[in-house]
């Protein structure tokens, strides 16, 4: 199939995915139940409370809580998911998480909203840039960042289906739904491109991103290959490795800290592997700032040019 298929003819944002495949898990599984920390519409788990409002429980601002009740309601057999933005379900709850989730594996599914920098005006505190390293070292945790609508709602419903504790990620802003008819398998990479010059691996909104710098590279005859990494944790090892040893060249792209994200993840399997040339899109060890989604995107080095100078520096 050509990888032309991948055009938007929409926008919308992956928490709305969230929604829909919170909800398509719920009518498929009368286990699953769902808690909020006074977040259900920002996180379309409204959706949820009305169609099973027995099922719902309303936490309010009381995150380590949530944590602990949820971990008490897999402990019963219930698949429980949390919601509240990925700033509250790291951060704010680490040690609940590890103590009382991955500690004793417990079935919960962590979703976390309003992740990275299009998070936009609410600023800094609130635009959490290191959860997916934080999720990732704790033992046992499944860690999954996936690209637009249709991936999330997918991810959504697959996590409801999988035993073991889970971290999902999204986001805020409308985006461009691109994998409409794309099978999501947790742990398994997604190609959208074959090529033969640079190896290009994306995961969350960087994805559409890099797949706009694959087109405007195309045209100046640079051959890129585009992987999705929508699960950070575990990692498509044999994915990474039979792309970058055809290509030799590697570039990483995430909304998140270069330091403990994907590009990491990466770069020790090349280590141990296959040692090649690898270049990063992602924030520098910096905070990020109140502002519009794209213009924040931007400034810190996470746009389609960025990634195309990425890959220039490598070619």
């Amino acid at each position: 199939m050509s990888w032309d298929r991948f055009q938007s003819l929409e926008k919308k944002a992956t928490r709305n995915g969230f929604g829909d495949g919170l909800l398509d898990a719920a009518r498929a599984n009368p286990e699953i139940v769902a808690l909020c920390a006074d977040l259900a519409g920002s996180l379309k788990m409204d959706l949820f409370e009305k169609e099973f409002p027995q099922r719902f429980i309303q936490c309010g601002i009381s995150e380590a809580n949530m944590i602990g009740m949820a971990a008490g309601l897999a402990t019963v057999g219930k698949i429980p998911y949390t919601g509240t933005f990925a700033n509250f379900s790291t951060g704010r709850v680490y040690d609940q998480i590890r103590q009382s989730v991955a500690y004793s594996n417990k079935n919960v599914k962590i979703c976390a909203s309003h992740a990275g920098l299009t998070l936009g005006e609410d600023g800094a505190t609130h635009q959490i840039l290191e959860d997916l390293g934080l999720m990732k070292m704790l033992p046992g945790m499944t860690v999954i960042n996936p690209a637009d609508y249709a991936q999330t709602r997918a991810a959504a419903a697959a996590i409801g289906r999988f035993e073991g504790p889970v971290y999902l990620r999204f986001g805020r802003p409308d985006w461009p739904v691109f994998l409409s008819n794309e099978e999501f398998v947790v742990g398994k990479a997604l190609t959208l491109k074959e090529g033969k010059d640079v190896s290009i691996f994306a995961t969350g909104h960087l994805l559409w991103n890099a797949l706009e710098a694959v087109r405007l590279l195309e045209k100046e005859g640079i051959d890129c290959e585009l992987i999705n990494i929508h699960t950070i944790k575990p990692l498509d090892v044999d994915a990474i490795l039979k792309s970058a040893s055809k290509t030799k060249r590697v570039v990483s792209c995430e909304e998140h800290q270069r330091n403990g994200g994907l590009g990491d993840s990466i770069a020790q399997v090349l280590v141990q592997h296959m040692p090649c040339r690898q270049e990063y899109v992602a924030v520098n060890d910096s905070f990020g700032e109140s502002g519009k989604p794209m213009e924040l995107m931007e400034k810190y080095g996470l746009g389609i040019q960025h990634i195309v100078a990425a890959v220039k520096k490598l070619v």
